[in-house]
């Protein structure tokens, strides 16, 4: 086995932190707003819960660009390197902070961080991994993402913010001499530099000591001299490239408005408005441990089923989850007495994570990571990820406002909406990128 494992494992620990950074407002925010437990002055109200969930987001989407540019300028190493200083920095700051502005900046800036992870971790392992492992490996970003939201949903109803906030930096602090220190840099960023001794012992190091990389290595540097420096109009000369931004923006459309940032950043409002007998806060946790033992299950069979099943079989099953929780919510809020299914909600959460996670949770990012050439991907990577993080700003400054008017119901069909259009999408516009190289996909796009 290659050291690609290792090296991505490593760098995906900052995936973890990223993790952390999404759930953070789900049981944050009821303390926020409590009396005895928020660090200001006074509790938060609506209006400025609605803030501290959207600034995130609204920072996502600078920091593709931001990052995805010092990606090609300082290397992938770097620059990932470059986002672990901000999160700790960040999450000291709410843990000591006792004006709502600290909390409005840091989340800001948590935001611009994490686009930039977003950005750069798809192309440092679409980079590192082969052609027969891309698939799982690019997955394993899902599964220390997950596991982020997990920890934050387990730890955060029963800490103070201030230790809740000092644990995250703890992690964030502990990624920094990792990966400097067992991770390399890419060979295709050397070889973009014309650096090609340590692009030899880059490849040498990812492969193993044993393992002939000159076949390997002479293909990258002989698409690098093909491809040339790439820049945002070379997308839209080129018919492939043009239509696989649009397949990549269009899986994280569709990522995005299947509402899984709605789920995360309010379940516990979710469970409340439902009605349902179990805590807020242990229904949360549920969700988390589904989503993090799920998330195990894409890189076992990305390279077996290929993308676009597990796209399908994913948007299918989220209009199923769906549905059934818009109509049990537009019931329950118009008085029906729904104390016999009161654990429905709970229930078609499950079905929704569970389906979201091996499909429309990771593949968009290992598509995205697989899909561009050397030369354009940092640019297509960041309008991507920056087009992404606009749709959930989007979702997270404005949910509780169109739900508060409409109801949660009749939001969640929505949702199914977006869910039922994104099949469609993916049968006739997505293709399949197993076991393909990057070539390979790129003629398949031009034909």
């Amino acid at each position: 086995m290659s050291n690609a494992y290792v090296i991505v494992l490593t760098g995906n620990i900052v995936n973890f932190v990223a993790g952390t950074v999404l759930t953070w407002s789900s049981p944050e925010l009821d303390k926020l707003a409590n009396d005895t437990e928020t660090p200001f002055r006074y509790p938060i109200d609506e209006d400025e819960r609605s803030w501290i969930s959207s600034l995130f987001p609204l920072g996502s989407i600078f920091g593709p660009f931001i990052f995805g540019y010092l990606a090609d300028v300082i290397g992938r190493k770097n620059t990932l390197l470059t986002c672990g200083v901000p999160f700790v920095v960040c999450y000291l700051l709410m843990a000591f902070g006792t004006e709502i502005w600290i909390f409005y900046l840091a989340r800001f800036f948590l935001g611009v961080v994490l686009g930039g992870v977003f950005t750069v971790i798809p192309m440092y392992v679409g980079e590192v991994a082969e052609d027969t492992n891309r698939g799982a490996l690019g997955s394993m970003m899902n599964v220390f993402l997950c596991s982020g939201l997990f920890f934050a949903y387990c730890v955060g109803p029963y800490t103070s913010v201030m230790v809740f906030n000092l644990i995250l930096a703890v992690f964030a602090i502990i990624f920094l001499p990792t990966f400097y220190f067992l991770s390399p840099e890419t060979p295709q960023y050397f070889i973009s530099k014309g650096k090609y001794k340590e692009a030899r012992e880059s490849m040498q190091k990812i492969r193993g000591s044993t393992v002939n990389v000159d076949y390997e290595l002479d293909a990258i540097q002989k698409k690098s001299k093909e491809d040339g420096k790439g820049n945002i109009m070379d997308i839209y000369r080129s018919k492939a490239l043009t239509k696989a931004l649009g397949i990549s923006v269009g899986l994280v459309f569709f990522q995005q408005f299947s509402g899984i940032n709605a789920v995360l950043f309010y379940a516990q409002t979710i469970f409340k408005k439902a009605g349902t007998s179990i805590k807020p806060e242990i229904c949360s946790i549920i969700i988390g441990g589904v989503q993090f033992g799920t998330s195990f299950l894409t890189p076992l069979i990305a390279d077996r089923l290929g993308r676009k099943v597990l796209l399908l079989v994913s948007a299918v099953g989220m209009v199923i989850a769906e549905v059934p929780l818009g109509i049990y919510c537009y019931l329950d809020s118009h008085g029906t007495n729904m104390s016999s299914v009161s654990f429905l909600p709970i229930v078609c959460l499950i079905a929704y994570i569970i389906t979201y996670n091996f499909g429309f949770g990771p593949l968009p990012w290992a598509v995205m990571g697989e899909i561009f050439p050397a030369n354009v991907k940092s640019i297509a990577s960041s309008i991507t990820a920056g087009f992404c993080w606009f749709c959930g700003f989007l979702i997270a400054k404005y949910f509780a406002a169109i739900s508060d008017a409409i109801g949660m119901g009749p939001s969640f069909w929505i949702f199914s909406g977006f869910c039922a259009a994104a099949i469609p999408f993916t049968m006739f516009f997505v293709v399949e990128t197993q076991g393909k190289n990057v070539d390979e996909i790129q003629k398949e796009l031009d034909s």
